[in-house]
């Protein structure tokens, strides 16, 4: 079972909470409510420079919109795929 989802904004203030303002990690975690794993995987992700941010935030941008395109092709075949059946059926 998949834990609590946070907002990306919500997780770059816990890690600057660690990395910039120098707060112990265990710390941080309890007063967030997240665990110290969480914490450290957060770490690992947003703790780069700010060009490699923009670069991966665009890398998935783009992900999510193929994928969008992706199912709206899959429905629209099988939705002509649907009525193609649809018409031989009515003319028996």
């Amino acid at each position: 079972m998949r834990g609590k989802r946070f907002p990306d904004e919500f997780k770059i203030e816990a890690v600057k909470q660690v990395t910039e303002r120098g707060y112990k990690i265990a710390y941080v975690a309890e007063r967030f409510g997240i665990t110290t794993k969480s914490l450290h995987n957060w770490i690992n992700k947003f703790d780069k420079p700010e060009k490699q941010h923009i670069t991966i935030d665009n890398q998935q941008d783009e992900i999510r919109k193929l994928k969008a395109e992706l199912r709206r092709v899959i429905l629209k075949d099988a939705a002509v795929c649907f009525a193609s059946e649809s018409k031989k059926s009515t003319r028996s």
